[in-house]
């Protein structure tokens, strides 16, 4: 197995650009905070951040727990990666994630300070230290079963407008609006079929009227979809809404590895229902 270390201090923003190295060296697997990534999956491990403090956190991530090693050393022997990405916040990390694992030395080294500059590292420093988020290289359906008990933000909070929260440090984990396989894009029209036959599905709908997609200039912010519908007399409209921006957010994210940042449902009107259509 041929193995690329890519280092750089704490906060630099590695994770955020680990597909992009990973794509520009054939690598097929990542190592990163104490989790082993093949494409887009979480093969094996713990991540770093579920830790309580910065020295059990550094322990998780060179793999001094014997359990959480063997764990990744026996998913590592199973998988199909032939060449792997470590990333460490120094070359001498980067060899001992190598040495705990098994894995033959790097043969090569990226260092974040050559992909990056100044101003972009000094911004993925202060996201880290100013709100606590940390980024995990792998899409939000895969976080949530390996994350659980730490907030995953997409990267912000469901639904909520002007929603006010204090996270404690590095807690928050978010993942970046990325392709493994290169660069895809989902026309807003997909997105409303998405969110119409999520909305077909709920027996309290009687139609939609109005679907609206918007999406800022920085796509990471997440979109914002309108969606204007008549609903039948007698629903809880409450509930309903709360349950439709549930589950289109869940699909949405899903199906496009897009953020949705807020959904926005207007009722227009409440029809009464039609026994003979039941």
């Amino acid at each position: 197995m041929k193995v690329i270390a890519f280092t750089g201090p704490s906060g630099t923003g590695k994770s955020f650009r680990a597909i992009g190295v990973a794509h520009d060296h054939q690598c097929d697997g990542i190592i990163d905070d104490g989790l082993l990534i093949e494409g887009t999956k979480i093969l094996a491990g713990t991540s770093a951040k579920t830790e309580q403090n910065k020295v059990q956190a550094v322990k998780r991530a060179i793999f001094m727990d014997k359990d959480h090693c063997a764990e990744v050393k026996k998913a590592l022997e199973g998988s199909s990666i032939t060449n792997l990405l470590v990333i460490g916040t120094s070359d001498k990390m980067a060899v001992t994630i190598c040495k705990r694992l098994g894995l033959p030395k790097p043969s090569a080294y990226v260092h974040i300070q050559d992909i990056a500059t100044t101003r972009e590292m000094k911004k993925a420093r202060d996201l880290r230290i100013k709100e606590g988020k940390h980024i995990v290289p792998v899409p939000t359906i895969e976080l949530k079963p390996h994350l659980s008990g730490v907030l995953v933000d997409l990267p912000h909070r469901l639904f909520g407008r002007n929603k006010k929260h204090h996270d404690t440090a590095e807690k928050s984990i978010v993942r970046p609006a990325f392709s493994y396989y290169g660069k895809i894009s989902v026309t807003d029209y997909v997105v409303s079929d998405i969110v119409r036959i999520v909305v077909g599905k709920n027996k309290n709908v009687d139609r939609i009227t109005s679907i609206k997609v918007r999406r800022p200039a920085d796509a990471s912010r997440g979109m914002t979809i309108y969606l204007d519908l008549v609903l039948y007399f007698g629903s809880q409209i409450f509930d309903v809404v709360k349950q439709l921006q549930t589950k289109i957010k869940l699909k949405v994210e899903g199906m496009t590895s897009m953020p949705v940042r807020d959904i926005n449902v207007s009722i227009r009107s409440l029809t009464v229902r039609n026994d003979n259509a039941r």
